[in-house]
């Protein structure tokens, strides 16, 4: 394996202006392809390439309310991303973060550049006293549940749900 396939090589980071493309292309396809993403976009009201476009825009405008975690090898080249937005629970008594489209590249995909990339960002929000990440996984994506499990994220007793509302 060369370094650049080794998961220690994974630097991660905020999104910026400049690394903004290669969040784009990483999520695009994500968001294109993945069959559990897929199979309820219609329901999240997916808007396509344009919204994602937008989604990332507004987290470098507006990084109070989350960010894009990016993770690139020694070489520059972007291998995953997830996006991250700041919520205030009321169990924790302060600000959690809700993880939302992680990602690593289909031909990196359990070689441990998840793993390395979610623990960069555990360092990184503990350091901004955020103390718990809440995400979810599609029911049939046992891989996931697998990756989530081993990285110490428990599952509840609930269901994500999403309302549409119209905004003209």
């Amino acid at each position: 394996m060369s370094h650049d396939g080794n998961a220690a090589a994974v630097r991660c980071s905020r999104m910026d202006r400049d690394s903004l493309p290669e969040a784009h292309r990483v999520l695009a396809e994500f968001l294109g392809a993945d069959e559990h993403y897929r199979s309820n976009a219609a329901s999240y009201g997916d808007g396509g390439p344009g919204a994602l476009a937008r989604a990332l825009e507004l987290f470098l405008a507006r990084p109070e309310l989350g960010f894009v975690w990016l993770a690139r090898l020694q070489s520059g080249d972007a291998v995953g991303a997830c996006v991250c937005c700041y919520a205030i629970s009321t169990a924790r008594g302060g600000v959690v973060v809700k993880l939302d489209d992680v990602t690593i590249d289909r031909a990196r995909q359990g070689r441990g550049f998840g793993t390395a990339m979610l623990t960069q960002l555990a360092v990184h929000l503990r350091a901004a006293r955020i103390s718990r990440i809440d995400s979810s996984c599609h029911r049939a994506n046992a891989d996931a549940w697998r990756f989530y499990r081993q990285l110490g994220f428990r599952v509840l007793d609930e269901e994500r749900i999403a309302w549409l509302l119209d905004v003209a």
